[in-house]
């Protein structure tokens, strides 16, 4: 199965640079044997791909690629406080974020985008609880965002 790493890069992925804070907070942090990251903007190269609200500017398909991004952001986050991607041992909590159209419902839909690449990263170990929440409007017009809860390897 190799490490979360090796599987990473199976997908032809790495994980990005870490994404500066927008305001006064820090991208991810340390508690016990927990790393929880601040929420993450489905950002490239410092910019969004896409704007506006699921349902009406952006289609499920796309929004579900875009919380793919947000995932992988989060896990560059927790890599850098962690040591490594590969000392983080298992996925506990994901929260996804749906800046959703008035009557939008597809929220799960979408969040299945950062939830696949968890599961693809980690394995069973990926498996997680998760809430997909729509919202009127998230930061910088982005259409998702994710904040997620790990646990340490052993």
């Amino acid at each position: 199965m190799g490490t979360p790493t090796a599987r990473l890069a199976a997908l032809g992925l790495t994980l990005p640079p870490v994404a500066a804070p927008l305001a006064a907070y820090v991208p991810a942090t340390v508690v016990g044997d927990q790393v929880w990251t601040s929420g993450q903007l489905p950002l490239v190269e410092g910019a969004l791909p896409l704007t506006g609200l699921v349902g009406r500017d952006v289609s499920v398909e796309q929004g579900t690629e875009l919380a793919r991004l947000c995932a992988l952001n989060g896990l560059a986050a927790a890599a850098s406080v962690a040591g490594g991607l590969d000392r983080i041992g298992r996925v506990l909590k994901a929260v996804v974020y749906v800046a959703s159209a008035p009557g939008f419902t597809g929220q799960p839909a979408v969040g299945n985008g950062a939830s696949q690449l968890l599961g693809d990263v980690f394995g069973e170990a990926g498996a997680h609880v998760r809430s997909a929440v729509g919202a009127a409007a998230l930061p910088l017009d982005a259409p998702v965002e994710v904040e997620l809860v790990l646990q340490l390897a052993g």
